[in-house]
């Protein structure tokens, strides 16, 4: 047995994979780097909002660009890119329990919510994209190796197109949490995808929503490589007993803000996350 940061011991799995570290020491390096970057904005040093090479995620530096930024012309880019229009996009694409011809498995649930800019004011008619795991917690992905079922009803992946009050809408199921191999007995906390396009393709945003309570927040270094609670939070959505649809699913409310101090934290440009 190992002992952690909070002092709780790590039983020795049957499962244990040679070389991968455990849980207790993830913990402890997220739980100092919490620490020491508190300290650091304590004399005042600013920080961003997420660290790269967050050292408990162990593949963050993998991810990073591995060629020098190009400049562009963007009126080139948009020459070019992919273009929509509102009437590209169908209603029936903000429900992902109907993309097939059976029901899909798993907890239904609605999700709601506004996209607005610094003052609160709505941001209308934009393209907010979303993808996620089934309710066993595997992805519609031939890299996905999770021995979880996948469900023949379920695609995971929709779209939605934001109305003039700034609000979009969709109807899914809720994801299940699922391993990766970032260190010994690794679980990602169940979480949505999100997609926010601007005006064009070259503006585009990209965060998680999570579910409140979630056990697995404390344990999970992507997570906590937004160091502030206050900025973690951010990303939680809220359970609005108003968006309950009766019999039929249970409602969450995400709002999410682009820019100013109330801004969601959203994935650094450049896929550093």
């Amino acid at each position: 047995m190992t002992e952690g940061a909070s002092g709780a011991t790590d039983l020795e799995t049957p499962h244990a994979s040679a070389g991968l570290q455990p849980q207790s020491l993830i913990s402890q390096e997220i739980g100092d780097l919490h620490a020491e970057y508190r300290s650091r904005e304590v004399t005042g040093e600013t920080l961003p909002t997420t660290v790269q090479d967050f050292p408990p995620y162990r593949s963050s530096l993998l991810r990073h660009p591995t060629k020098d930024p190009q400049l562009v012309d963007p009126e080139s880019i948009e020459l070019w890119s992919p273009a929509f229009g509102q009437r590209d996009v169908a209603e029936i694409e903000s429900d992902l329990t109907l993309q097939h011809s059976g029901e899909p498995q798993g907890e239904r649930m609605t999700v709601r919510g506004r996209l607005l800019d610094s003052w609160g004011r709505p941001i209308p008619h934009q393209l907010i994209e979303i993808w996620q795991a089934n309710a066993a917690g595997r992805y519609v992905h031939r890299r996905d190796q999770h021995p979880a079922p996948l469900d023949p009803h379920f695609t995971g992946a929709g779209r939605a197109i934001t109305n003039d009050a700034g609000e979009y809408f969709f109807t899914t199921i809720k994801p299940g949490p699922y391993p990766w191999k970032n260190h010994l007995n690794a679980w990602r906390p169940a979480h949505i995808h999100f997609s926010v396009f601007g005006a064009s393709f070259t503006q585009r945003l990209i965060t998680q929503l999570y579910f409140p309570g979630d056990p697995l927040f404390a344990l999970d270094p992507i997570y906590n490589s937004i160091h502030r609670q206050e900025d973690r939070d951010r990303l939680v959505a809220v359970y609005d007993h108003d968006l309950s649809v009766p019999e039929f699913s249970l409602g969450y409310r995400f709002d999410i803000v682009v820019d100013g101090p109330d801004a969601t934290w959203f994935e650094p440009e450049g896929g550093d996350l």
